[in-house]
């Protein structure tokens, strides 16, 4: 009885390790840097040409449980803070006939991380834009976590994409007049572990 309970003593401890190891793992909570975080879009004009442009500062962090393959995305772009590089149309687009900015300076996105095996792959979420809560979907084109020697912390970074309709947000100018109102939207986004 002696040599049996030594012989499985080793493998009860490792079992033990291991349960408590998966039972105290926690998610990992990273801080956007917006420094290296670059909302970015492009919009129609009148089919003639495509307007470009950016949102210069944004805000949020991405919650992220590699183990479970699970995760959460909150982000808070300041609109009113949108730079096409061409400051007449930086005007127009925060009067109130466009974005109203003056009301609605922030847009904010909440989403759920979508796995395909290891890695985040999309996510699943709702933007306010302009008052307005609709459900948008990022397709995400590549993601990396691993310890960053610059930062000196681990960092994700991921670039995602997503297409949307603004008049679903009532921000319909220029539809009368042929625009077609689809939104192509592009992220790339660094985010950082705190320091311990």
């Amino acid at each position: 009885m002696k040599k049996w309970c030594l012989a499985v003593l080793p493998a009860l401890m490792t079992t033990s390790v291991l349960f408590a190891t998966s039972a105290f793992a926690q998610p990992e909570v990273y801080t956007l840097d917006p420094t290296h975080t670059y909302p970015s879009f492009e919009a129609d004009h009148k089919g003639f040409s495509k307007w470009r442009g950016k949102i210069d500062k944004s805000k949020g962090q991405v919650v992220y449980d590699a183990e479970a393959k699970k995760g959460t995305v909150d982000v808070t772009l300041q609109v009113d803070t949108i730079d096409f590089g061409f400051e007449p149309m930086n005007a127009k687009a925060k009067s109130a006939d466009i974005l109203d900015t003056a009301h609605f300076p922030e847009a904010t996105y909440h989403g759920d991380l979508v796995f395909d095996g290891d890695r985040p792959v999309a996510v699943d979420g709702n933007l306010t834009l302009h008052g307005v809560t609709k459900p948008v979907r990022l397709t995400v084109k590549s993601w990396k976590c691993e310890a960053n020697p610059q930062a000196k912390r681990k960092t994700c970074g991921a670039d995602a994409y997503a297409s949307f309709n603004r008049g679903d947000f009532g921000v319909d100018f220029g539809k009368d007049r042929g625009f077609d109102l689809t939104v192509n939207l592009a992220i790339e986004v660094e985010g950082v572990r705190p320091l311990e």
